[in-house]
């Protein structure tokens, strides 16, 4: 199962670094783009669930490494109740697709 990493920017530029078991998180954001903070922890939680899910289906149990990625944005914007996150890279980029 491919996994992948994301980099953040808050609003007061802290920059954060999460995990994903799954490169569903390309589903829900995009590199470069800016999310309210609430969206953005929305999006995270919705991917990082999905992706905890389908690790349970090919091992029979759930990713606690995207749990502590849900907790460490979660505990990240706590202190951020306005303002926007940037989406700053996202690794390994989706494949290009051919024209």
């Amino acid at each position: 199962m491919p996994e992948m990493r994301f980099t953040v920017e808050w609003p007061d530029g802290m920059r954060t670094s999460h995990y994903s078991p799954s490169l569903v998180v390309h589903d829900f954001l995009v590199t470069g783009e800016r999310y309210p903070v609430a969206d953005f922890v929305s999006r995270t939680r919705e991917a990082l669930d999905i992706a905890s899910e389908r690790v349970r289906a090919a091992y029979g149990f759930a990713c606690t490494s995207a749990a502590a990625s849900q907790a460490e944005i979660a505990r990240a914007a706590d202190g951020h109740g306005t303002g926007e996150v940037v989406v700053l890279a996202m690794e390994p980029p989706l494949p290009a697709v051919p024209a």
